[in-house]
């Protein structure tokens, strides 16, 4: 698979939390810094995501908005 999407984080699922129409999936990518993604429930059971898979989490995005207190 070729990607146009720069940024690839490698990491494992450490939770799945499934709605009635999203699911929320946590993906850890060292110890101590996980990253979550909201994807459809049909997508995460179509993958059969489960904590301890290995995943990539995969960023495209034309903006980056960064704030500071």
């Amino acid at each position: 698979m070729q990607l146009s999407a720069r940024n690839v984080l490698k990491g494992r699922v450490t939770q799945v939390t499934h709605g009635v129409v999203e699911s929320e999936i946590t993906i850890q990518l060292s110890p101590g810094v996980e990253i979550v993604s909201t994807i459809t429930k049909s997508s995460a059971e179509r993958m059969k995501l489960k904590p301890g898979d290995a995943a990539q989490a995969i960023i495209k995005a034309s903006n980056v908005i960064i704030a500071v207190d």
